[in-house]
Formats: C-alpha cells, structure tokens, sequence
C-alpha cells in the first residue's frame, strides 16, 4: 500500500519507515500539519496514520479540515491518549481507527490492511495478486512502483480484469474500449493490448499477462504464485 505517516517524534518515524518497508509498503512522512496539507489531497494514499499531537496543530483538526473538503481515505490515529472519552472524540473527529502507544506492529499492520481492504471496497480498487488497478488515479501499480493508464488502455485493462482467465471475443473488447459506434480498424486493438503488456513488463507484473486466444480475442491470467485475484 501506498502510506502517509504525519508523525514527529523521530524513533517512531524509523520505526514504521523500517517496518513498514520490509512488509513491502511505500511511505511518505510529514512531521508537520502544514507539511501534510503542502502535499495537496492526501487521497493519493491508501491510507493515512496521522498522530493526535503534532508541533503546528493537533491531528484532529487536521482530520476534521480533510473531512470536510471531502476527503474519503481511511485514517489510523496514533496516541498516548488511551481513555474512552478520547478514543470517542479521534473517530468522531473523522478517524476510522484507533491506536494507543506504545502498540505491537503487527498489531498496527493487521489494522492497516483492514483499512486499506475498506478503501479499496469504496474506490472500486482490483486486486489481481500483488498487482493493483486503482480507478480513481487510473494506475496500475506494485507496491510504490506505479504506470498510468489512458482512458483507452484503463476501460480496456478494466474489461479484461473483470473475468480473469477467461477468453474475450475482440468485438466485445472493441465495444467496452471505443463504444458501439467505433469504425476504425480493427488492429487497434492489438496496439493498446501491446501498450498494456509494455506497463505490465515495466512494473515487472511477471505473474499477470495478456495472452492472445486463437480465433476469440484475448484474456488476462493471473498465475497462483502472484496471489488469485480478488
């Protein structure tokens, strides 16, 4: 997943830029709230773990700004703040989840990947192994390694996606990619299909392919060893 950490206290900043690493997330750190608001909208990230007590401002009010500018992303709120009044006041301020320090990190990992599974459910997000279509940004991405996609090349992935390992007829790829009305050639097809394949090699997606289906079309496979498709 792709991560915003808004901390300043140092240790725990090495401490989840290590961790968190290693389990294969990418990380961006702000220690300021002005910092985190200076990168723009923070719907880019899967989700946010932003601390209560930062030097400029106090998460909550940074939450509650994101919130009322219609900001979505998921939000793990981290604290030495453990008592039942302030948990209550975090998630109604906007967090989705709660984290008392000091915590146990795979305590703090099983949390983010219940998260993240939440925004993915929102966005329409599609996981095939460790391969992820995202369509609100129109990437595709591995872990922080990301290539984005055209209009054309995103509803045609899309298509495919939909029914993996199961052949497609060209002229119902043809309708999903260009609509009905489309009168252009028909080898257009096989262009965007090699601008996929391209992507695909770029970010090194070797357990996801387009294969070509003799006299049908095409379809996408999803080896076991890159993980089934969600």
């Amino acid at each position: 997943m792709k991560l915003l950490l808004v901390e300043d206290e140092a240790k725990m900043v090495l401490l989840l830029r290590k961790g968190l690493g290693e389990e294969g997330h990418a990380l961006d750190v702000c220690s300021r709230g002005s910092e985190a608001l200076a990168l723009g909208s923070p719907e880019v990230y899967d989700v946010i773990v932003l601390d209560w007590s930062l030097p400029d401002t106090d998460g909550m009010t940074l939450l509650k700004g994101w919130r009322e500018a219609g900001v979505r992303t998921p939000v793990l709120m981290l604290t030495a703040r453990g008592t039942t009044a302030d948990k209550v006041k975090g998630l109604r301020s906007g967090a989705d989840d709660y984290l008392v320090k000091p915590f146990d990190f795979e305590e703090l990992l099983a949390r983010l990947e219940v998260l993240g599974r939440r925004g993915e459910a929102k966005d329409g997000v599609v996981r095939l192994g460790e391969l992820v279509l995202e369509p609100g940004r129109r990437i595709l991405r591995i872990g922080s390694r990301e290539e984005s996609l055209t209009a054309r090349e995103f509803a045609l992935f899309s298509a495919l996606a939909r029914h993996p390992g199961e052949p497609q007829v060209r002229a119902r790829l043809m309708e999903q990619t260009w609509g009905p009305d489309f009168d252009g050639s028909a080898n257009v097809l096989d262009v965007y299909v090699g601008y996929l394949r391209t992507k695909l090699e770029r970010l090194a997606a070797a357990h996801v392919s387009i294969r070509s289906v003799r006299g049908v079309g095409y379809k996408l496979v999803v080896e076991p060893s890159g993980g089934l498709p969600a």
